[in-house]
């Protein structure tokens, strides 16, 4: 069975959209502004954004602090061409450590992250019904370390589930990721070394 390719799903979509002549509202999750620069300058050609920042997963919570301020500078200082904005969450951190039970000791990249992909798609997908957006997706598959088939087919499923389009991506693709690491520099994003998660500090 031949592998899907996201990008160009998305690229079908991005083209219908321009077409159109509209602006759709989409909801992205973010793991992070690193991950989140080059999605930004891609995504807000089209789209009218903002940024879910919603990562319980995420430890200790000076770490998570400093990640959510990095976030907000970005969206202040980046340049759109559609609106960006943001949407702030607590600091869920007893629903990560549901989700990790039995999973502490499985490594990186295993049933432990996909659990905590769904965790986190799961509150975008619930936000965009609730907030009436058109799409929702996430940044992370921006990452060489994240699996993109196991994002997109979680995202299709709450897409079922919720009611609302998930926007297939693969945004490593297009030398995405070196983006995202040139516009990091740019901006004097601060990278972290490690996902998030106390499994992943060790």
């Amino acid at each position: 069975m031949q592998k899907r390719n996201y990008q160009k799903e998305l690229e079908r979509i991005l083209e219908t959209i321009q077409k159109d002549d509209s602006v759709p509202r989409l909801l992205l999750h973010s793991c992070c502004a690193p991950c989140s620069s080059y999605v930004l300058e891609y995504l807000s050609s089209y789209f009218a954004i903002t940024v879910l920042y919603y990562n319980p997963n995420i430890a200790p919570e000076e770490e998570y602090e400093h990640r959510k301020a990095e976030q907000i500078r970005l969206i202040d200082q980046g340049k759109y061409k559609h609106p960006v904005s943001f949407l702030d969450c607590d600091w869920d951190v007893d629903a990560f450590t549901s989700i990790a039970k039995g999973l502490e000791a499985v490594p990186e990249g295993g049933a432990r992250c996909f659990a905590c992909y769904e965790l986190r798609l799961s509150a975008a997908a619930k936000a965009a019904k609730e907030l009436g957006f058109d799409y929702f997706t996430t940044t992370l598959s921006i990452s060489p370390l994240k699996n993109a088939e196991v994002l997109n087919a979680i995202g299709e499923k709450l897409a079922l589930e919720y009611g609302v389009p998930h926007l297939p991506a693969d945004f490593k693709k297009k030398e995405g990721y070196k983006r995202s690491i040139e516009l990091s520099c740019e901006y004097g994003l601060y990278r972290q070394d490690y996902c998030g998660c106390i499994y992943s500090k060790r």
